[in-house]
């Protein structure tokens, strides 16, 4: 091995595999297989085996299925230049409400064989298994394997599962068979693993630090293991000292329980084509943004206390305005006066428009809420239960049955199309714990 440290630091490598018992824990996995278009797949069984991508509604793909990617077409690709090379390229836009379902579900299969689950992002987590082979007298193997066969029964997706004794371990084990695979290493064949892996795909190494590293002569994980702790720590600090133990089997980073997908804010976005300036169009186009922003915070109980605007142009350019709520609001005809006077504040009379976007920020709980006393709360009452029925008129029958008279306006437009939206919103499930539009069935502990 070629390194440009001194004599004294090569003598002290460890020239012996790891040596470790074979699970003194046991952290597994979970790795969504091309989440987004896995999901669009199984709610449309007719586009397996098939290209998929999303992303119709910025016109860049924001992922893509397997099928795709094999042709060479991947993430920010622009559409123009995916169809191009695939004239059968399935197109579709992104429909980030039912991938938070699908997740939703998936880490809810998790938690049924642990309780210690880390959501780490929408397609991603681990699982702290470490003392439950007694409980399902099975082995760790079988335990992991059974988690990947029942998030792949219920939702119809795959996922990689990797098992190892750490969260970097198991994260490289999960990479090493894509898509649909299941690799695990137990203590005794941590060296293997480290030998195949190339430095550059060791979780926390940026092609910075891997560059640095293969100028140094550690080219693959097992190397930089095989330097001594003090020189990871000297050149790298605490980060590169963290993953020199966790690369050799010694636990660091914990299964974070804590909901990472606690919702700070909701944001609902649309593009429409064509660009247009017109004042009416474009503000109604901004208030069916807060019609489905506030309808996703009524399902998850959650009431704002600031909500902001952006007003997106031709040229991608944009605007923007906040302001906070003195109480909290539950319906988007509350705040219609106050997103009107965001709005006056943004809007360019002249400019062309291509996008609007509705924020809502710091978000609470529903619980304990009191009205202002100067507030006209009999009114206030009265919005509240008209947006509750529509809801439930709209759950029963189309999302579109009974919407706010302002939103005529687009219903009306000649272009009324223009919207990019998911074809399918009229199938999600109203509440995001209802699964029988999903064709979900219900989680049951599997013992």
């Amino acid at each position: 091995m070629q390194s440009g440290n001194s004599s004294n630091v090569k003598s002290e490598m460890n020239s012996n595999p790891i040596m470790l018992a074979d699970y003194p824990r046991a952290i597994v996995h979970v790795d969504g297989d091309a989440f987004f278009a896995s999901v669009e797949q199984a709610l449309t069984p007719s586009l397996r085996g098939r290209p998929v991508v999303t992303g119709m509604e910025r016109g860049i793909i924001a992922a893509a299925s397997y099928e795709a990617r094999a042709i060479g077409i991947g993430r920010g690709i622009p559409l123009t230049k995916a169809k191009a090379m695939c004239p059968n390229l399935v197109i579709l836009p992104s429909d980030y409400e039912t991938y938070a379902l699908y997740s939703k579900h998936m880490f809810d299969i998790m938690r049924t064989y642990t309780p210690e689950v880390e959501e780490y992002s929408i397609d991603e987590g681990f699982a702290d298994i470490t003392g439950m082979r007694r409980v399902f007298r099975s082995s760790y193997e079988e335990i992991a394997k059974r988690m990947q066969s029942d998030i792949h029964r219920q939702l119809g997706i795959t996922v990689s599962v990797g098992l190892s004794l750490t969260k970097t371990l198991a994260k490289l084990c999960s990479k090493f068979r894509k898509p649909s695979g299941f690799t695990a290493v137990p203590g005794r064949f941590i060296h293997i693993l480290l030998q195949k892996t190339p430095v550059e795909k060791v979780w926390g190494f940026g092609p910075q630090t891997s560059a640095l590293l293969r100028k140094l002569g550690v080219n693959t994980a097992f190397d930089f293991t095989n330097r001594p702790e003090y020189w990871a720590e000297k050149l790298l600090g605490k980060p590169g000292r963290d993953i020199w133990h966790e690369l050799r089997g010694n636990s660091i980073w914990k299964v974070n329980i804590e909901a990472k997908s606690k919702q700070a804010t909701i944001i609902k976005s649309r593009t429409f084509v064509p660009a247009s300036a017109n004042r009416d169009l474009v503000h109604a186009e901004l208030l069916a943004n807060a019609e489905e922003a506030f309808a996703k915070a009524r399902r998850l109980r959650l009431r704002p206390r600031t909500i902001g605007i952006v007003l997106r142009r031709q040229d991608f350019t944009h605007d923007g305005a906040e302001a906070k709520i003195d109480r909290a609001m539950i319906s988007a005809e509350e705040a219609a006066p106050l997103i009107r006077r965001l709005f006056d504040t943004v809007f360019q009379e002249g400019a062309l428009y291509r996008a609007t976007m509705i924020v809502l920020g710091k978000l609470e709980t529903a619980e304990n809420e009191q009205l202002d006393l100067f507030e006209n709360r009999p009114r206030i009452e009265a919005i509240r239960r008209l947006a509750l029925a529509a809801e439930e008129i709209n759950r029963r029958y189309r999302p579109d049955a009974v919407i706010p008279a302002t939103l005529l306006f687009l219903k009306n437009e000649p272009e009324s199309d223009r919207r990019i939206a998911p074809p399918r919103r009229a199938h999600a499930p109203a509440d995001p714990r209802s699964q029988r539009r999903l064709a979900i069935p219900s989680m049951t502990l599997a013992c």
